[in-house]
């Protein structure tokens, strides 16, 4: 499958200043008041963008393996999670408090690129977003990759927060990865 589950742990509490000299945001300010609006980040990592991409795609055995603090377990219910159409069920540690799970469904995918789109179909983070849909990109650099995450959103109402505290989830998933990757 992919990255899905990037986009969901809506209101954990995350600490990521560790690795902000490798992160560039980017907001789009004129969607902090209104109902919809976008978000990316880039992440700039060490591992290979092909070793990235296959451990990307494999995130139902991967992401609860290396993020126990943050994946409980992730299922594919439908598909191989490598091609458009796959859906799986992220289920979130315990410590989160609100989003406890996610169903989320490839809507594109490139693998040539190692680019794949996706969309939140249900789950709690549905109570917050009409719609919630992201794309993530891992790009070859001489040394290392860039990982980008952008997503676009619809909020149910006025008072739900713009998702930044998902876009830093995403931040801080990609990095730990890296580490398990260079490690591994």
């Amino acid at each position: 499958m992919c990255i899905f589950i990037l986009s969901i742990h809506f209101l954990c509490h995350l600490h990521i200043q560790k690795f902000q000299s490798s992160l560039t945001f980017d907001f789009d300010k004129s969607a902090s008041m209104a109902t919809t609006g976008k978000l990316d980040v880039e992440v700039k990592v060490k591992s290979d963008a092909d070793k990235l991409w296959n451990a990307i795609m494999d995130s139902a055995t991967i992401f609860p393996k290396v993020c126990p603090d943050l994946y409980k377990a992730v299922e594919l219910v439908e598909g191989d999670g490598r091609s458009v159409g796959s859906v799986r069920m992220v289920h979130f540690a315990e410590g989160s408090p609100i989003v406890k799970s996610s169903k989320e469904k490839i809507d594109e995918l490139d693998a040539a690129k190692k680019k794949v789109a996706y969309s939140v179909i249900d789950g709690d983070m549905m109570q917050y977003y009409k719609s919630f849909k992201a794309t993530l990109e891992v790009i070859p650099e001489a040394e290392g990759s860039i990982v980008k995450w952008l997503c676009e959103f619809e909020k149910a109402s006025d008072e739900v927060p713009n998702p930044d505290i998902i876009r830093d989830f995403a931040a801080k998933n990609f990095k730990e990865i890296d580490d398990y990757l260079l490690k591994a």
